[in-house]
C-alpha cells in the first residue's frame, strides 16, 4: 500500500462530516476533516431542532454542532479551515487539491452537503443581502415590526416562516400548490398563526426596490392574475443545490447534481463515499446524516483493511 498523507479525507463539517470523523477517529484511522466556512454546515443557522432523536425539549443548531464538534474532537479528530479546490480520482491514491495545499488518500467521504436554491427572478440578486435572504435567524431582527414575504412550501419554509413571526408583523408565505408539503405539527402551527397568510397557487415573478426591496409580484399559477404586495424583505426556500462543483465529473451524479451512493454510501468510484445532504437521498435531515456519515466511516475503514492486505 502506498504511502499517502491520510487514510481518510473528509471534506465537509456539517453532522455527516463529524459523525464521519467520531467513527473514523475512534477506528484509530489517519483521518483529517476539512471545513471551508464554518463546522456544522446549515444546522448552524438553524433556530431550534425538535426531531433529533435523545433531546426531548429540542436543542438549538449552534448547541448541537458545539456537541458534535467537542465529541469527534475528543477522540482525536482533526479538524481543518480549508476549501477543496478540485480532487483527482483516477487512481488508488486520491489527490485533494486544497486552498492552502495538496493531500493524499485512501478515501475520501464527501459530505459537502448543499447551499440554498435561488428563484432565478427579475431583482433576486440586486436585492440579495438587501432585504432577500434564506436565513430566518440571521436575518429576522432586521424586520422587526415589518412585513415580509416567504416562499416555498416544505419543512424549512413553514419551521422559518413559524420563526419570522417572533420578529415581524406579517408573513405572506407563498406556495405554488394548493397544499403544503411540511410536516403535519409545522402545518398545524403555520395555520394557527394569525401573523403568516398563505398564498396559495402562487409563485414569485419579480422583486423591486430602490436600495432595498419594497414589494414583489406575485401570480396565480392557475388564473394568471398578477398582484403586487408591499413588503420589507423576502425569504426563499425552495429546495437546495448539492455543493459538489469541486468534484468536475469525478463521480457520477444524478439529473440534480446529487451524488449517487448506495446503501454503504459507495460511489461510482472505488474508496470515495458520499454522507448527508450531498447525496442522493429521500430525506435531508439532521438524523439522516448522522446515520450516513456513521455508514460511510464505517465502509471506508473496510476499504482501508482491504488495501492494507
Amino acid at each position: 500500500m502506498k504511502n499517502v498523507d491520510y487514510d481518510l479525507v473528509i471534506i465537509g463539517g456539517g453532522p455527516a462530516g463529524l459523525t464521519a470523523g467520531l467513527y473514523a477517529a475512534r477506528a484509530r484511522l489517519k483521518v483529517i476533516l476539512v471545513e471551508k466556512i464554518v463546522v456544522g454546515g446549515q444546522i448552524v443557522i438553524s433556530d431550534w431542532i425538535e426531531n433529533y432523536p435523545g433531546f426531548p425539549e429540542g436543542l438549538s443548531g449552534p448547541d448541537l454542532v458545539e456537541r458534535l464538534t467537542e465529541q469527534a474532537k475528543r477522540f482525536g479528530l482533526n479538524i481543518e479551515n480549508n476549501a477543496a479546490v478540485s480532487v483527482d480520482l483516477s487512481d488508488p491514491v486520491k489527490t485533494i487539491v486544497l486552498n492552502h495545499r495538496t493531500v493524499t488518500t485512501h478515501t475520501i467521504i464527501i459530505a459537502t452537503g448543499a447551499s440554498p436554491k435561488k428563484l432565478g427572478v427579475p431583482g433576486e440578486e440586486t436585492f440579495y443581502g438587501k432585504g432577500i435572504s434564506s436565513c430566518a435567524t440571521c436575518d429576522a431582527p432586521f424586520f422587526k415590526d415589518r412585513i415580509v414575504a416567504a416562499v416555498g412550501g416544505g419543512d424549512t419554509a413553514v419551521k422559518e416562516s413559524l420563526f419570522l413571526t417572533k420578529f415581524v408583523q406579517k408573513v405572506y408565505l407563498i406556495h405554488r400548490r394548493d397544499r403544503l408539503r411540511a410536516e403535519m405539527i409545522l402545518q398545524e402551527r403555520a395555520f394557527a398563526d394569525e401573523k403568516i397568510e398563505i398564498i396559495w397557487d402562487s409563485v414569485l415573478t419579480g422583486i423591486k426596490g430602490l436600495t432595498h426591496v419594497e414589494n414583489i409580484t406575485v401570480q396565480n399559477v392557475k388564473t394568471k392574475e398578477e398582484k403586487t404586495l408591499s413588503v420589507d424583505g423576502c425569504f426563499i426556500w425552495v429546495g437546495e443545490i448539492p455543493n459538489t462543483k469541486f468534484l468536475a465529473d469525478g463521480v457520477k451524479l444524478d439529473k440534480n447534481g446529487f451524488i449517487v451512493a448506495n446503501l454503504n454510501m459507495e460511489t461510482s468510484v472505488p474508496g470515495v463515499f458520499a454522507a448527508g445532504d450531498v447525496r442522493n437521498t429521500p430525506l435531508r435531515q439532521v438524523a439522516t446524516a448522522v446515520g450516513d456519515g456513521a455508514v460511510a466511516a464505517f465502509s471506508a475503514g473496510h476499504y482501508i483493511e482491504k488495501l492494507k492486505k
